[in-house]
């Protein structure tokens, strides 16, 4: 009885020991330590560049602050991009690094493609995250995601003009003309955003593209795009959907799987 007791007293101290371990290994991704310094450079140019103004639609927040390294110091509700004509639901709590680059991803890839392959503008980007402290993937145990910061954006779906939704989830595998658009605008994803992850990258991308700036995932004017874009290319010619910067051969993707910034 007395051997039972002392080899039952010492697996629930080996089992206090892992779940202390794990907890500290929790703790110390998001409860200790500093945001990098980039990250604060990088806001602050942005707003003295005068690239994103506050108006109706973009809305500056109170600093978030917490809990442990999430958080930014000048967040932005978000609602509108594109001088309001292109309405973003629901609306998004991000950075301004995140909103210039949006707004420069609408006007340089996802205006063009929609005109290209539908006629008309895309009024409307289905988002469904933003700001959210919490790991990549939603693992609470691994590296913080760049959603934990408002550096990323998981977009869904867009909205056209006159009607006609064109969703990631349906129309990567969907007719002709969404396949296309879709695809133009995730490599115009590829060259705008440090991170660009959609369907094939991986089982979390399915229904979305998910879009960062993580700067470590930028080296000599390389981005992580996956899938990559020969993978792209090879299941709908879409070149020249960007627009007039050369049919999309003007950037450089990086070839292998990197470390995601989901």
């Amino acid at each position: 009885m007395g051997a039972r007791f002392f080899f039952l007293a010492a697996c629930l101290t080996v089992a206090a020991f892992v779940v202390a371990l794990v907890g500290c290994a929790s703790r110390g991704t998001f409860n200790s330590g500093q945001r990098a310094p980039w990250r604060a450079q990088k806001e602050q140019a942005c707003l003295a560049g005068g690239a994103v103004h506050a108006s109706t639609y973009v809305r500056p927040l109170s600093e978030i602050d917490g809990p442990g390294i999430c958080g930014l110091r000048k967040p932005l509700r978000v609602s509108g991009l594109a001088g309001g004509r292109v309405v973003i639901t629901p609306a998004a709590t991000i950075g301004c690094p995140m909103t210039a680059g949006l707004d420069r991803w609408i006007r340089n890839s996802v205006q063009p493609a929609s005109y290209r392959y539908f006629g008309r503008p895309v009024v409307e980007i289905r988002q469904i995250a933003s700001y959210g402290c919490r790991g990549r993937n939603s693992n609470r145990f691994g590296a913080p995601s760049e959603h934990a910061f408002g550096n990323a954006l998981d977009v869904a779906g867009f909205r056209l003009a006159g009607g006609g939704e064109i969703t990631v989830v349906r129309g990567w595998k969907g007719g002709p003309r969404e396949r296309a658009f879709l695809r133009a605008v995730f490599m115009g994803a590829c060259a705008e955003f440090y991170t660009a992850l959609g369907p094939g990258s991986d089982r979390h991308h399915y229904n979305h593209f998910h879009l960062d700036l993580l700067l470590t995932n930028t080296k000599n004017g390389r981005h992580l795009c996956q899938p990559s874009i020969p993978q792209i290319r090879k299941e709908v010619p879409v070149a020249g959907a960007s627009g007039n910067r050369g049919g999309g051969t003007w950037f450089r993707p990086l070839s292998l799987v990197g470390p995601g910034a989901n």
